[in-house]
């Protein structure tokens, strides 16, 4: 049989992972190995993605908003600044947090663009499968939804350098000096500007959609703060775009020195953790509103900031108190 291996001709070279196109997960992978793509290249590129994407939204304005938006509010919008100018009969492009029957994107009637935050990534880079999808729907015609797909491989990122496995990101497509303003709703009316003309299928939705909204309000004094009300207790989850250790620190001399509450009956109980992000959880009597807890928010960023220019080593008590901050820490992304 070993004679059997004797080469007859010179070795074919091999395809370097960077020139295998992506394809299905089950398709034969285009190396010509006779594998499936997920057991082949498909693997690698997977990897390679989830290791560039820690923060997807790092370099994009208001990153801290793009981090709340995706995990943490039901009901926003905020209109988005391309580079380049916006093609001939697209009035707008517009960011929301969910769309109805969750499509990715919706061109609407009018040409306007509507594109969904909240919708799984099929890639592992959520920025890369928002922007094929904004490409898409810059370009499909009136009145038409978007549908969901795996975004075409082979690139490098030009925002950050480093090889993506895909076309274009966010960070490509929209205007770095851009403000992002995210604007909160009560609920999802603004998916139908005439709603007696909507379909069955779209009323149903916002019907259910509306029904399972947390009642949420943006902090106007702070960045990235969100207060919302549940049936219990009410909440202020607060996206923070300190690296994590520090703040964490920080947020442990606060707490030991009893400084984390934001007022009587408030409690620091522990934090999120999202797109490389740190989102720290404030527990809230009912009656506490979002315009209660502004002052209070301001006077605590004041604190942490003074926190965070220390760098003395923690104190026992101090390190007890990261410690149990830790230990409460839950990771969303």
């Amino acid at each position: 049989m070993a004679k059997k291996r004797f080469q007859t001709k010179a070795r074919q070279p091999q395809p370097q992972d960077g020139d295998i196109p992506v394809v299905g997960a089950r398709e034969p992978c285009p190396c010509g190995s006779g594998r499936r793509y997920k057991a082949c290249h498909g693997r690698s590129a997977s990897h390679a993605v989830t290791e560039l994407v820690q923060r997807p939204f790092e370099g994009l304005p208001g990153e801290c908003d793009w981090v709340a938006l995706r995990e943490l509010v039901p009901a926003a919008t905020v209109e988005l600044t391309l580079k380049e100018s916006l093609p001939e009969g697209v009035p707008s492009v517009t960011l929301a947090t969910v769309l109805p029957m969750a499509w990715p994107a919706l061109r609407r009637d009018d040409g306007s663009v509507m594109i969904g935050l909240q919708n799984d990534a099929s890639s592992g880079d959520i920025s890369r499968d928002l922007a094929d999808t904004l490409q898409r729907a810059l370009t499909a015609e009136p009145g038409t939804p978007i549908q969901g797909r795996r975004a075409p491989g082979g690139g490098t990122s030009r925002s950050s350098g480093f090889e993506t496995g895909g076309g274009p990101r966010l960070q490509d497509l929209l205007d770095p000096k851009g403000a992002f303003e995210p604007v909160v709703h009560s609920g999802f009316e603004f998916w139908v500007p005439d709603s007696q003309n909507a379909t069955p299928d779209v009323t149903a939705s916002l019907e259910r959609a509306n029904a399972a909204a947390i009642p949420t309000v943006k902090l106007s004094g702070v960045d990235a703060a969100y207060w919302c009300e549940t049936p219990d207790k009410n909440h202020l989850r607060w996206v923070m775009p300190h690296a994590e250790e520090q703040l964490l620190d920080a947020l442990a001399r606060l707490h030991a020195a009893g400084r984390s509450s934001l007022g009587e009956g408030t409690r620091l109980v522990g934090s999120f953790r999202a797109h490389g992000l740190t989102v720290p959880v404030w527990d809230l009597p009912t009656g506490v509103t979002a315009e209660d807890i502004e002052k209070p928010a301001a006077e605590f960023a004041e604190r942490l900031a003074t926190a965070l220019a220390t760098d003395a080593p923690l104190t026992g008590d101090e390190r007890r108190a990261r410690g149990g901050l830790t230990n409460r820490q839950v990771t969303l992304s």
